[in-house]
């Protein structure tokens, strides 16, 4: 779980980034690519967008203007990216810090061992970002 500070025209909130929040942004993404692919779908979809909007919007705090909505829901996204992102740098130290580890094995344990360290560290926050 993440706590995250964004910025919706001029107003300060706090987001906390739950696995299900992620899972709600994930969704709510799904819906609008389908009401983006077939408009006549629109109608279907829009009350499952609505519901998946005040879904997310109970992670932030204070409570948001219905005025603030787009705007919270844009930054949102940005903040899920950005967290993405993040954790895909992190997996990709991760596996260079383990190869690293892996070729020092046999030239030097004591430079291995630490490169392994290094590489744990670093699952740590991966871990703590999901």
């Amino acid at each position: 779980m993440i706590t995250k500070d964004i910025l919706v025209d001029g107003s300060e909130y706090k987001l906390t980034l739950t696995d299900q929040v992620l899972n709600q942004v994930d969704n709510l993404k799904a819906l609008y690519a389908t009401a983006a692919e077939d408009p006549e779908s629109f109608e279907q979809v829009s009350s499952e967008i609505s519901a998946a909007i005040n879904n997310i919007s109970e992670s932030v705090s204070p409570q948001v203007s219905d005025g603030h909505l787009d705007g919270l829901i844009q930054e949102v996204f940005k903040a899920v990216e950005d967290k993405k992102s993040e954790v895909e740098k992190l997996q990709d130290k991760y596996k260079k810090l383990m190869k690293e580890g892996y070729d020092l094995q046999s030239i030097d344990r004591k430079a291995s061992d630490k490169k392994y360290y290094e590489a744990d560290q670093v699952l740590k926050k991966i871990e703590a970002l999901q």
